[in-house]
Formats: structure tokens, C-alpha cells, sequence
């Protein structure tokens, strides 16, 4: 009788160490990160333009800039391209530029989300502080915003 309660005893243990093992396996290994943008997450990037695109197909969409850095190269996420244009913000291969933003998991990338760039003394805000992109409004006399067409 005594042996029997001792083996129960054993069983019980090694199910329950199983039960416990199979349970550990089951929690992701990938560390849970904050969605949002965060100000207090918020880095510099300072490096050369590789490249400038003012329409990528590569999420997020919008303006990327290929920033070589001293830690490497940098894809930057800059929002919407007509931004930049309608406050004269250009920018070429071989232009020193001053980020301030976030870097954020996007699918599979990770790009750093703009949301000041600088370019000498020219700073542009292109994200507002809670990391949302500011969005391009065109002017009221403006070709674009003028209706098409006239009087048959």
C-alpha cells in the first residue's frame, strides 16, 4: 500500500514537471514592445544621404531617405514627400542631415520614423510628438485644389 502512494506521488511529479515544461514552451521568445510612439524612446541619427526616393513601394509608404551613419546605414521614414516640397526642404545624395525620430517595428523592417529633420539650418517637423505624420495641405489658390473644367 505504501509503495503504491509513493509511486502515485512520483507520477503526479513528472506530469506535473511535463504539464510545466510544455507550458514554457509556449511563451514567445520576442521581447512585447510598446505600440505608439514613445518621446522617451526617441534617438539621433546624423549621416550622409545613399539615397532619397519620394514615393516608396516599401512600408510605410511615402519619402525614405538611405542615411549612412556611423553605425551603418539607416532606412528613414519622412512621411509625405509634398511636405518637403511645399516648404522648400530638398534633399540630395551627399546632403549631412540631423534626424530626430523613433525606430519602430513595421512588418519585417524596422525603419526610423522621422520627425524632425534637419539640413543646416533648416528643420522640418514631419511627425507630430505623439508620432503621427504631419499631413501636406495644399494652399487654397493653388492649381491642385482649383476645380477642373469650365462653362459649355
Amino acid at each position: 500500500m505504501h509503495m503504491r502512494k509513493v509511486t502515485l506521488w512520483i507520477v503526479v511529479g513528472i506530469a506535473l514537471f511535463c504539464c510545466t515544461a510544455v507550458g514554457q514552451e509556449k511563451v514567445p521568445q520576442t521581447p512585447v514592445r510598446s505600440s505608439g510612439y514613445d518621446l522617451k524612446r526617441e534617438g539621433t541619427l546624423v549621416g550622409t544621404v545613399v539615397a532619397y526616393t519620394q514615393s516608396s513601394t516599401t512600408p510605410p509608404l511615402g519619402a525614405h531617405v538611405t542615411l549612412q551613419t556611423t553605425g551603418g546605414v539607416v532606412d528613414v521614414h519622412l512621411g509625405d514627400a509634398r511636405l518637403l516640397t511645399a516648404n522648400n526642404f530638398n534633399i540630395h545624395t551627399g546632403d549631412t542631415l540631423r534626424i530626430i525620430g523613433e525606430n519602430v517595428a513595421f512588418g519585417s523592417a524596422a525603419p526610423f520614423l522621422a520627425r524632425i529633420v534637419q539640413k543646416g539650418t533648416q528643420a522640418l517637423a514631419v511627425r507630430s510628438e505623439r508620432g503621427i505624420p504631419v499631413r501636406y495641405v495644399a494652399p487654397k489658390n493653388s492649381a491642385e485644389s482649383k476645380p477642373q473644367g469650365g462653362v459649355l
